[in-house]
């Protein structure tokens, strides 16, 4: 079982890691010399508001002498240093130490353990799991509820419960699986989880010669790598990367948009071996919708013979003839289109159809419903497959974080982080329309909150 454990609790002013400061620090210490216990007051260099103050008891006046977090940070590292960090609800205590210790120069990545996510593992049929309830579902002595160290105490007393109550077996294997404790390939050196950032963006994994082996994105880089070699996914693909890895390498994003631009691009570029969705970057092409005489008929358009991100009249995006035939055919057979007004099937004139023989055609081919009618059903089932047209008159350029992702015509030009970069890039030539990237920016467009608009 774990032999060196650290409970820790803290109290903030407020819930925000990057706005709020620690006002308390509790820590309770298990390892093979027993149990020992620190904790500590912090001058937040902010006021702490009065609701907190009635919650906790921690007053300005009680921390308007107490030090700094730089004063204690080394100490603290130094206790929590090859401890597994346990917390209740631990994101919110461990975000609060990382970007304390980070404004100090230190790099804190401990491996974290969640006691709201280990409750709920092992107690699924109950429905809470805030601290409250476990200390009424299991008997919790409190000593000073809402105080760093009493509330760390308490999860100490809810570990020692669960040894108690449960089996040795099930809460190693459970803590294995939530902490994401990974086997890391042996070609690779361990110190790299440390170096590993939990920020968003792009790794890369390289084999043998730096072959690109596998591209991909996450919102939390150190966690996702991890993901690939923690043991419930010693199977298949995850395998067979491990085996081939001999490097990574990653490129931190401004936030979640940013990296799945840059994994979709990378992808096309590298072309990493183990990627098969994003990797086809033959020509695209579309239905348009032309009239002639009254009949309204798809017509197959390939992007190098028009615009795609201008043309307001596309339904689809296939990369070949083949794919294109079988969505129209499917389309189709879904709401009773006639396959000779589609131009998919040549009959002579007063023909029927072979759909119309099977019963899933109204006819347009023998005259039992209008060219007119037929083409009202059509644009109405083609309706949710229509590409947006490119809504502005130029450039524009989506805000994340201290990035700026420039596009144009749902093109990606690229992400720059200062003035000089959005210029360079607005001077490039226009990148081919890619399907990933315009799906990518369809959906950023529809919420996004700060956007830049550039003369055309």
């Amino acid at each position: 079982m774990l032999s060196k454990l650290a409970f820790v609790d803290l109290e903030t002013t407020g819930s925000n890691a990057t706005v709020d400061r620690i006002t308390e620090v509790g820590v309770v210490l298990v390892d093979e010399n027993g149990v020992r216990e620190w904790s500590q007051l912090l001058q937040p260099q902010t006021r702490i508001p009065v609701f907190i103050e009635q919650l906790t008891g921690i007053t300005n006046a009680m921390v308007v002498d107490a030090p700094l977090f730089n004063a204690v940070a080394e100490e603290l590292a130094t206790l929590l240093e090859g401890y597994l960090f346990i917390a209740h609800n631990a994101r919110f205590d461990y975000g609060f130490l990382k970007n304390e210790f980070k404004r100090v120069g230190v790099t804190f990545r401990p491996t974290v353990l969640c006691t709201v996510k280990l409750s709920r593992a092992l107690f699924p049929d109950f429905k809470h799991h805030n601290l409250d309830s476990l200390i009424q579902r299991h008997a919790l002595t409190v000593s000073a509820r809402h105080r760093a160290l009493g509330d760390a105490q308490l999860i100490y007393q809810f570990w020692q419960q669960l040894l108690i109550t449960q089996e040795t077996q099930l809460i190693a294997d459970t803590v294995q699986k939530l902490v994401g404790r990974s086997s890391i390939p042996s070609h690779i050196d361990r110190s790299l989880v440390d170096e590993l950032p939990d920020s968003p963006g792009v790794y890369l994994f390289y084999g043998e010669n730096d072959l690109p082996l596998y591209i991909g994105k996450s919102t939390n880089i150190k966690q996702r790598v991890l993901s690939h070699f923690s043991a419930d996914h010693s199977h298949g693909k995850e395998m067979s990367l491990s085996q081939q890895l001999r490097r990574i390498d990653w490129i931190e994003t401004g936030g979640e948009l940013g990296a799945l631009l840059m994994e979709a691009n990378l992808i096309k570029t590298l072309q990493p071996i183990h990627n098969q969705r994003l990797r086809r970057k033959n020509e695209l092409c579309a239905w348009q919708l032309q009239q002639q005489a009254e009949h309204l008929k798809p017509v197959l358009i390939w992007a190098s013979d028009l615009d795609f991100g201008v043309q307001d009249n596309l339904y689809g995006l296939y990369h070949t003839q083949r794919d294109a035939q079988k969505a129209l055919r499917n389309l189709a057979d879904l709401n009773q289109l006639c396959l000779s007004e589609l131009g998919i099937e040549k009959t002579s004139k007063g023909r029927p159809c072979f759909a119309y023989q099977l019963k899933k055609c109204k006819g347009t081919c023998i005259g039992l419903e209008t060219p007119i009618a037929h083409a009202a059903r059509l644009l109405q089932a083609l309706h949710k497959l229509k590409l947006a047209s490119w809504p502005y008159t130029g450039p524009i350029g989506i805000k994340e974080g201290n990035e700026v992702h420039l596009i144009d015509h749902w093109c990606y030009f690229g992400t720059a982080k200062n003035e000089a970069k959005v210029q360079d890039l607005l001077g490039s030539s226009r990148p081919a329309f890619d399907r990933d990237t315009y799906t990518i920016l369809n959906k950023a467009l529809k919420k996004a909150k700060h956007l830049i608009y550039f003369k055309p």
